[in-house]
């Protein structure tokens, strides 16, 4: 397919797509016809949250707001490249593709996410050892958030 550069910007339209973005909470939209094509994404801050916990602790949200940032950040952090189901295991009842402690090989399966019915290997980054898996079996997880850390 060979792809024509536009002679003139819809400036009108990528405003009115960044405002769909804005309103829906999208992080990207496109739209094309026959002889074009335009995207517009935006790139969202990664949100740290504390998550609930039975008994009543004190909780300081700054370091853990910092040391989730760190996590994120980390060279062998793996993250979601979409949004779906997370599984640990080939199928219910078999082991774990990996666990916290497992010396993994670069491109090995670490996990898989279902999205739209289709499987989708999360495969290691690089080699080395899992030190984290920052998801439960079954979880939804969005695009972007951190799934594993490999060091």
């Amino acid at each position: 397919m060979i792809r024509k550069e536009p002679k003139e910007i819809d400036e009108a339209l990528v405003r009115q797509m960044a405002q769909l973005l804005t309103e829906t909470g999208l992080t990207e939209i496109e739209y094309g016809g026959k002889d074009w094509h335009l995207r517009v994404a935006r790139t969202q801050a990664p949100v740290a949250m504390a998550a609930p916990s039975a008994a009543p602790v004190t909780v300081s949200v700054a370091p853990a707001a910092s040391v989730e940032v760190k996590r994120a950040d980390h060279p062998g952090a793996i993250k979601a490249p979409m949004v779906g189901t997370c599984y640990l295991a080939p199928e219910p009842g078999a082991a774990n593709f990996a666990k916290p402690g497992d010396k993994v090989r670069e491109g090995q399966t670490i996990m898989i996410i279902e999205a739209m019915k289709v499987m989708n290997p999360i495969p290691a980054p690089k080699g080395g050892t899992v030190v984290e898996i920052a998801v439960a079996n079954g979880e939804p997880v969005e695009y972007g958030q951190l799934l594993a850390v490999v060091e």
